[in-house]
């Protein structure tokens, strides 16, 4: 079993990682959701969240974009850091247990810039 978290807001990708209102925590076996839950967001503190969602068990955090400092914070929780959802948080859950979610370079060298996509092909 595997936990993913994804920043939410109403039932769809919250573009801001830190800063959404909520995390939906979905827990996935052999490629099927058994599980969804909505936590409100704990708050917006550097080093926090990756520690946090660590404690909670989460394997893989499924975002829209995220910064360098973020990125790297997450991988030293043992966190795998997926970007490029948008849209509907099982749409996109689903659409990464099957290998078919487009992934996009949404890493920002400087926090507050997200704006820009690169798609890796």
């Amino acid at each position: 079993m595997k936990k993913i978290a994804v920043p939410t807001n109403k039932g769809k990708v919250a573009q801001h990682f830190g800063r959404c209102p909520e995390y939906t925590i979905i827990e996935v076996a052999d490629c099927d959701i058994q599980s969804s839950n909505v936590i409100t967001n704990p708050g917006h503190e550097p080093g926090f969240l990756p520690k946090y969602l660590n404690d909670l068990d989460v394997d893989i955090v499924l975002a829209g974009g995220m910064g360098r400092r973020a990125y790297d914070l997450f991988n030293k929780n043992n966190i795998e850091v997926v970007t490029g959802a948008k849209g509907n948080v099982e749409d996109n859950v689903v659409a990464y247990l099957n290998n078919e979610l487009d992934t996009e370079s949404s890493l920002c060298d400087h926090e507050g810039h997200h704006g820009h996509e690169h798609k890796h092909h």
